[in-house]
């Protein structure tokens, strides 16, 4: 084998639960290879470059070996080289109450509700 259709080799890849959902995010336009908008039935070979956006982000992928049937996560894992951008840092907490401190009080409250209208 060769090459592999990319909605095929993303769903083996584990990039997408589904092949559908692979296929639908091809056709909407998500996923490129080497820099080309793909449809569902393009080819993938070893070597190429897979950009697709999927649930956890932006995915940049380079294609090590090729698989048409769904693998296991370990098998997965080494379809691909990942060289993805690190996931946005995820935000603070504007307020938060010390551990076992109770329920807050009614001016907690409004002062929470202050915080959060800002």
């Amino acid at each position: 084998m060769d090459q592999v259709r990319v909605d095929r080799w993303l769903c083996a890849a584990r990039i997408f639960k589904s092949r559908t959902l692979a296929h639908d995010a091809c056709e909407a336009g998500q996923v490129e290879v080497n820099g080309a908008e793909a449809r569902a039935s393009r080819a993938v070979r070893v070597g190429d470059e897979v950009q697709a956006h999927c649930p956890r982000g932006l995915v940049i992928l380079k294609v090590l070996s090729l698989a048409d049937k769904r693998l296991g996560a370990e098998l997965a894992r080494a379809l691909y080289e990942d060289h993805s951008p690190p996931p946005p840092p995820k935000e603070e907490p504007v307020f938060s109450r010390e551990r076992g401190a109770g329920r807050p009080t009614k001016a907690d409250r409004r002062a929470l509700d202050r915080l959060r209208e800002r």
